[in-house]
């Protein structure tokens, strides 16, 4: 099985990545095969809703979000990694998600695990948490929890390695995601996944 980690931080080693490895490590050692990207320092502009990618079947900015798109497919869990920048996700993250599910649609994104990791100094962990995590409840995504919000503090990759709650709530995140893959990978071959209606789109209320 296969997860696909995106570190959205500019900084590629930095209190993001801490986190993430500390998640990589604990999918790893269970047998899960792990990706770990880094396109947080890419140029990565965001979605002008042209829906070019609807005829094309790719976004019309050929960059980095073209080139995850294929690794989101063939993965059976996702997630962002992002760190708190004005109590929001990172800039680049969000331009980079926005384009991926939206140019993505086409892709059957149901039962793929979804996780959100994100770091702060001090605040805002909370509110970017729950901008992340919304990408994954509007395509059939379960999102993974562990025994706190997916989240850790520090400053540095130095002070979030002393965050030992934080650290061990990656390594739970980690266990749990790993539970729901094998769990909904049986559920595929014994149950087969949820039927879906057409689906419909309303632009008012009456």
């Amino acid at each position: 099985m296969k997860a696909l980690l995106v570190n959205g931080s500019p900084h590629p080693r930095g209190c993001t990545y801490t986190a993430l490895t500390e998640l990589k490590n604990t999918l790893e050692a269970e047998g899960i095969e792990v990706e770990l990207i880094h396109i947080g320092n890419k140029d990565i502009r965001g979605c002008i809703a042209c829906r070019k990618c609807a005829q094309i079947g790719k976004c019309v900015f050929d960059d980095v979000v073209n080139e995850v798109a294929p690794k989101l497919a063939e993965a059976d869990a996702f997630v962002i990694g992002c760190p708190v920048y004005f109590a929001s996700p990172a800039g680049g993250a969000i331009s980079f998600m926005d384009r991926l599910f939206f140019s993505t649609l086409g892709i059957d994104k149901t039962m793929k695990v979804g996780a959100a990791v994100v770091t702060c100094r001090r605040g805002g962990n909370t509110a970017t948490f729950d901008v992340l995590n919304k990408y994954f409840t509007m395509t059939g995504m379960p999102v993974a929890s562990s025994q706190y919000w997916n989240m850790v503090y520090g400053g540095s990759a130095e002070e979030v390695a002393q965050d030992a709650e934080g650290l061990q709530t990656m390594r739970t995140l980690g266990h749990n995601m790993v539970f729901m893959m094998k769990s909904f990978q049986l559920g595929k071959e014994q149950i087969g996944l949820p039927q879906k209606e057409p689906p419909i789109f309303t632009n008012f209320h009456r």
